[in-house]
């Protein structure tokens, strides 16, 4: 599995680095063009899932144990949780957004009934795998519902609920720009109030913080390191970012509205990771000083991760539905929620059973993109070589997104 992610991460800045090169200065205009905010907005949210406020409390105590994971020790735990989450591996959802923005009208591969299958089947797995990392973290946030460590009868009901609103928001694509706006504006509200309960009774509040978020600084002087996996944790982290790289790509790529190539790749790894590190030194401030999160702080993180989880949810139930003609339009919405409400709960028992891994999506996903390029290069050298420009049907017209079902 190390080779085959190995494989897959090389050839992916390979692609990157060529894409810059020959199309850099391509205008990139989606079929529902939105405004670069707004897609900003969208790339972050649905880029995104509860791992980012729920996974760094739980980690940074294991990065600083040398004894045990040795490999940590060329920096401190807040860079290698932002090398994690953050800036070079976002270049993964460029190359899918621009491919299926410009590359994928010509070629289609996607369109072959059973590349369409296996794609579907990474979106599906990812779904739900995404759902069951909420159901998993819950007790660790909220052990006043349970004694902290299990899964009790109350956290699959709130697992549920959410996944049938995910469902339901799915039912139209006007709820994309809503739910990514308001996902966006609650994440920074959080970082706003956290930041607060740690800094704001301190005389040097700015200067501590500084202080912390400068040790972010490390990672670019040591960002070779993260390039290939330095353990399993790593590894899992890389074919997760593999699993979602493709579905992300492709929901993205709607609404891109007019950026330059090397501007979208701008915009995808630096645009995410400035919330992300500031989201990141506010935590480890909490976990190095020992400071507290229960109760309020915890519900607060809770309600915004919830609120991921649904537009991430809500993102990928209508890529896979609409790509495997299982839409409202065609079963009306009773039986699209029901159908959709069992797929996703069925399948997140399934990860917690320990049935199915993440790490086997992302496989799947890294063969997708290796067969995408052969197939370009056995039948569709020519054309893709001929492109100089974003499919002529593209238009940029912002209002297609309130117009849009």
């Amino acid at each position: 599995m190390t080779t085959w992610l190995t494989i897959g991460i090389l050839f992916t800045f390979a692609a990157i680095a060529f894409v810059i090169y020959r199309w850099g200065n391509v205008k990139c205009i989606g079929v529902t063009p939105v405004r670069t905010f707004t897609f900003i907005a969208i790339l972050f949210t649905s880029g995104l899932d509860v791992g980012l406020i729920m996974f760094p409390l739980t980690e940074f105590a294991g990065y600083a144990d040398l004894s045990a994971s040795p490999e940590y020790g060329f920096t401190n735990p807040l860079a290698i949780e932002f090398g994690f989450w953050a800036f070079l591996i976002w270049a993964f959802y460029f190359l899918t957004c621009f491919y299926f923005c410009v590359i994928e009208p010509r070629v289609k591969f996607f369109e072959i009934p059973v590349i369409k299958f296996i794609n579907n089947l990474v979106i599906i797995g990812t779904c739900a795998f995404t759902a069951y990392l909420l159901l998993t973290n819950l007790p660790w946030y909220l052990p006043e519902m349970g004694d902290g460590e299990s899964v009790v009868s109350s956290f699959y009901l709130m697992v549920f609920v959410i996944i049938a609103a995910a469902v339901y928001s799915s039912t139209s694509i006007r709820y994309v720009r809503i739910l990514s706006l308001a996902s966006t504006w609650l994440f920074l509200g959080l970082i706003v109030l956290m930041w607060a309960g740690a800094f704001m009774s301190k005389e040097s509040a700015m200067g501590e913080f500084v202080n912390t978020f400068a040790l972010i600084g490390d990672y670019f002087g040591n960002i070779h390191h993260f390039v290939l996996p330095m353990n399993d944790y790593h590894e899992f982290y890389l074919f997760w970012w593999f699993a979602w790289s493709i579905m992300i790509g492709q929901f993205t790529s709607r609404f891109v509205g007019g950026l330059k190539t090397y501007q979208v790749l701008i915009a995808m790894m630096v645009f995410p990771s400035l919330p992300i590190a500031v989201w990141f030194t506010v935590l480890y401030y909490y976990s190095a000083n020992e400071i507290a999160t229960t109760g309020f702080y915890n519900l607060a993180m809770v309600f915004v991760g919830i609120t991921f989880v649904v537009n991430s949810l809500d993102s990928l139930i209508r890529l896979y539905t609409d790509n495997l003609n299982l839409t409202v339009e065609r079963f009306g919405k009773t039986k699209y929620i029901i159908g959709n409400l069992a797929l996703m709960s069925g399948l997140t028992l399934l990860f917690q059973l320990n049935f199915l891994e993440i790490q086997w999506v992302g496989a799947l996903a890294i063969g997708l993109i290796l067969a995408c390029f052969g197939y370009i290069l056995a039948t569709k050298y020519k054309k893709v070589a001929a492109i100089e420009r974003s499919p002529t049907e593209n238009k940029i017209d912002f209002s297609k997104i309130e117009l849009a079902n």
